[in-house]
């Protein structure tokens, strides 16, 4: 076992964050649907202790199997769902500032979601989606300068001026994510969070998606928060990636040591299953299989949630909640065992992240 020291230091570097997260906590209370008054109801945790700190200007990179509680992270950060913790913003304390700070905060947070086409109105045009947000905020802007805005940040994200009277159903999926990417944009936030902004889309939709948020990012100065399941998508578009599982952060680094050196098995399990661009390189690399199915986040194993499918997993995984561990330069993992090798999905990770730094 490690006797690697737990990490205090939450981000990625000296400089003063844009948001800090601590301890961050979500739990629902579950009653079966048709109950009968007296059921007792059941609880269930989203999120459970998750701490991380988004420097201005980064992209942080959230990567797990559906279930891990990325979304709910993502909607406790904006303050759709009840969080418990501190979420700090440039610096206050979210939770302790007046309805008319929050009015505020939310204009420099904004969401990109993950469906593009059922996150508009069909009944609005996209001027009308796109200038709703500034608004709502700014009820009295002067209708040329709305116009002009609406015009000017369509253009940003790739689309015509022209487009500002057409309805969403004419548009395709791509098109309406810019939409929605142009509707978030509208109001120039500091912090952009974008949950699964490209799963709904075709493969070499993605690719323009993604590089038109890397080009938002440069030329805005904008600090994100990109969530997904696809490891290979995220790593790509993020300087740190954090990973999670059942809730909990299982891993984060920077990301080209997270990729190059993972410590945590499942963030191994998770490299390991990304495909190798060599089609001769594929073909010859074993797939070691992430063995057994998602635990119940309404009876999550005890101790280390991920031990029930990990091949390093012992007693002591059971008897306590691994802390995260300092294991290299802003990189931690929640790993007990974290120092010794885990031969199947360590060799198929190496293979991934060789061939990875082959082709950068």
């Amino acid at each position: 076992m490690s006797v690697a020291t737990q990490s205090q230091g939450q981000g990625g570097g000296g400089e003063t964050p844009l948001l800090s997260v601590r301890d961050l906590r979500v739990t629902f209370e579950i009653r079966p649907r048709n109950a009968w008054p007296w059921t007792p109801s059941r609880r269930l945790r989203a999120v459970g202790g998750v701490s991380f700190d988004l420097a201005p200007g980064e992209v942080l990179g959230v990567v797990g199997e559906s279930g891990s509680g990325k979304s709910t992270l993502a909607r406790a950060i904006v303050g759709t769902v009840p969080a418990e913790g501190l979420i700090r913003f440039d610096g206050e304390d979210i939770a302790r500032l007046s309805p008319e700070g929050r009015r505020a905060r939310r204009r420099d947070i904004q969401m990109v979601f993950q469906d593009p086409l059922a996150a508009l109105n069909p009944r609005m045009t996209v001027g009308e989606i796109v200038a709703e947000p500034l608004l709502t905020h700014f009820p009295r802007t002067p209708r040329a300068e709305v116009r002009r805005r609406v015009g000017e940040i369509l253009e940003r994200v790739g689309l015509l001026p022209s487009m500002i009277n057409r309805y969403p159903h004419e548009f395709s999926g791509g098109q309406c994510q810019r939409i929605g990417i142009a509707r978030a944009l509208i109001l120039r936030p500091r912090l952009l969070i974008c949950d699964e902004p490209v799963s709904a889309l075709d493969v070499s939709v993605q690719a323009q998606v993604v590089n038109l948020l890397r080009e938002l990012r440069r030329d805005m100065g904008l600090a994100m928060i990109f969530i997904a399941h696809d490891l290979s998508v995220v790593r790509h578009v993020s300087d740190r990636i954090l990973v999670m599982y059942l809730g909990r952060l299982m891993e984060i680094a920077p990301a080209r040591a997270l990729v190059a050196e993972p410590r945590h098995p499942y963030t191994q399990a998770l490299i390991a299953s990304v495909p190798i661009p060599d089609p001769v390189l594929e073909r010859a690399r074993t797939h070691p299989v992430l063995e057994g199915d998602l635990p119940s986040p309404l009876a999550p194993p005890s101790g280390c949630v991920f031990r029930t499918r990990c091949p390093k997993a012992r007693e002591a995984c059971a008897a306590e909640v691994p802390p995260a561990f300092e294991v290299g330069p802003a990189h931690r993992a929640a790993c007990l065992f974290w120092d010794e090798p885990t031969p199947a999905f360590g060799r198929a990770a190496g293979a991934v992240a060789a061939a990875a730094e082959g082709a950068a």
